[in-house]
C-alpha cells in the first residue's frame, strides 16, 4: 500500500477508520481560498443542544476567528444558547490574522455562511482559519461553496474534513476511540492539522474533536483544558506559538448514555481516558508531521521540584536548536542536553544529574556513566522514535513533552512558504 504522502517518514499507509459520531455530519469543499484544486474548507454540523468547549492560543496577537470563538463560548457561559444546529467551519490557506476590521468582519461572515448551511444561527457557529498571516481573508470564496457544503454533509466523512484544513502538513491526521458507558458504546473522533509554528499555549494549530457522550458543558470545558495541557500543550516543533491555535470539542449526547454532570460521577474516569487518548494521539501526529521532521522524541524529566519545573526543563531540551539538530544528525551529543537543562532556569543538581537514551544509561552523578559507549548512543540515535530521560535530582515531580528534530527541510519549507 502506498503511503498517503512520501514527504514524512511517519506518514501512515492510510487514514484511520474512525467511528461515526452520532449527531455530527461533515463536509469539505475546494473554495480556492489560497490553494487551487484541493479541499480547503471544512464544515461540521452538530446536533442542537450539544455542549461545546474550546482551548485557544495564548498569543497576544490572536487571530479574528479565535476572538470570535472566545466570544461565543463566553456567551454560552452567560446562558445565551442559540437555537438550532451548531457548526464548526474552518478554512486553510489564510489565517485571517493581523487583518484588523476586515478580519473581524470576515470571521462574522464565515459564521453567517456556516449558519445558513446548517440552518442555525451565526452565534452557534465556531470558525477557525489557518495559513498565511496578514492577508485579507477572501471570505466570498467560502460563501460561494456554502450550498455545496450543505449538500455534502454526511456522517463519518473524517478524512475529507481532515484534508481540508491542511497547510504544510504532509498527511491528514485523525484519531478515535470507543468507550462503554452504562452499556452504551460512546464514540469519540477528531482530526487535527499542524506542521509548523507549533509550541505550547496551546499547540495544536487546529483540532476538532467530537463525541456522542452527554457531558455537562462546564465539565466538558474543564476536561478539555486539563487534557489539552497534557497533550497539545506538551508538544513543540519549532518553539513558535501560532496566532490561530484552536481546539474545539463538541458533545452531542446522541449516544443515549445518561449524562455525566460532575467530577464525582464514577463513569467519568473511563470517558476522560478515552478523550485523553484521542487528544494525545492527535498531538503526537502533529509532531510527527513537523516540517521536515525525521525523528520523533519523547523527552521525560524526572526528579524535578514540581511538575511545572519538569515541564519547563523538558521544553528547554525539546526546543533547543542544538539538541534538535543533534537528533537530525543522529549525534548522541548528551552535552547539549546538559546545556539545555542548565538554561531552563529551574532547579537542577549538577552532581546528581542523570541522562538515558532509551534503556542506555548515558550519564549519572553529574558525569558520563562508566559503562556508556559512544557507539551504543550513536546506534540508538538512528531510530525514528526516541526516548530521552533526564533526572535532575532535586525532587520527585516529572513531566513528558514531545518534539521532533530540526532539519534543512524545515528551513526550505518556511523560506518558500509564501512563494
Amino acid at each position: 500500500m502506498a503511503r498517503i504522502d512520501q514527504g514524512s517518514p511517519f506518514a501512515p499507509e492510510r487514514f484511520p477508520t474512525l467511528p461515526a459520531v452520532r449527531g455530527v455530519r461533515l463536509a469539505a469543499a475546494a473554495a480556492g481560498v489560497r490553494y487551487q484544486g484541493r479541499l480547503d474548507v471544512m464544515l461540521a454540523e452538530i446536533a442542537p443542544g450539544s455542549a461545546v468547549a474550546g482551548v485557544f492560543t495564548t498569543s497576544r496577537t490572536r487571530a479574528a476567528p479565535v476572538l470570535w470563538c472566545e466570544a461565543r463560548l463566553a456567551e454560552r457561559r452567560a446562558g445565551e444558547r442559540p437555537d438550532g444546529p451548531l457548526a464548526f467551519l474552518a478554512n486553510a490557506g489564510n489565517a485571517n490574522a493581523f487583518t484588523g476590521r476586515n478580519g473581524a468582519e470576515g470571521a462574522e461572515r464565515m459564521a453567517a455562511s456556516g449558519a445558513r448551511a446548517v440552518g442555525g444561527e451565526k452565534q452557534g457557529v465556531f470558525v477557525a482559519s489557518t495559513g498565511v498571516i496578514g492577508e485579507p481573508l477572501p471570505v466570498e470564496r467560502i460563501v460561494a461553496v456554502e450550498a455545496q457544503l450543505a449538500a455534502g454533509l454526511a456522517a463519518g466523512d473524517w478524512e475529507h474534513a481532515a484534508r481540508a484544513i491542511m497547510t504544510t502538513d504532509t498527511f491528514p491526521k485523525g484519531a478515535g476511540a470507543v468507550v462503554e458507558i452504562d452499556g452504551v458504546d460512546v464514540r469519540i473522533a477528531g482530526f487535527a492539522k499542524g506542521s509548523g509554528m507549533i509550541a505550547p499555549d496551546m499547540a495544536t494549530m487546529l483540532a476538532f474533536v467530537f463525541t456522542d457522550a452527554a457531558v455537562a458543558e462546564p465539565l466538558l470545558q474543564k476536561l478539555l483544558a486539563e487534557e489539552a495541557d497534557r497533550s497539545f500543550n506538551a508538544i513543540t516543533v519549532d518553539g513558535d506559538t501560532s496566532t490561530s491555535d484552536t481546539l474545539l470539542l463538541a458533545a452531542t449526547g446522541a449516544s443515549g448514555a445518561p449524562p455525566i454532570e460532575t467530577t464525582a460521577d464514577p463513569r467519568l474516569p473511563a470517558f476522560r481516558e478515552a478523550l485523553a487518548s484521542v487528544l494525545r494521539d492527535l498531538a503526537h501526529l502533529v509532531v510527527k508531521d513537523g516540517e521536515g521532521a525525521t525523528k520523533f522524541a519523547a523527552v521525560t524529566v524526572t526528579g524535578a521540584e514540581s511538575e511545572r519545573a519538569a515541564r519547563r526543563i523538558g521544553l528547554s531540551i525539546a526546543n533547543s536548536p542544538l539538541v534538535k539538530t543533534a537528533l537530525a544528525g543522529e549525534d548522541p551529543n548528551w552535552g547539549r542536553i546538559v546545556m539545555a537543562v542548565g538554561k531552563s532556569g529551574e532547579a537542577a543538581d549538577r552532581d546528581r544529574l542523570s541522562i538515558r537514551f532509551g534503556d542506555i544509561l548515558v550519564a549519572e552523578n553529574g558525569w558520563v556513566a562508566p559503562g556508556y559507549r559512544e557507539a551504543d548512543g550513536a546506534a540508538y540515535m538512528k531510530r525514528a522514535e526516541l526516548e530521552i530521560v533526564v533526572d535532575v535530582g532535586v525532587g520527585d515531580a516529572s513531566a513528558t513533552v514531545w518534539t521532533c528534530d530540526l532539519t534543512a527541510r524545515y528551513v526550505a519549507i518556511n523560506a518558500d512558504y509564501r512563494s
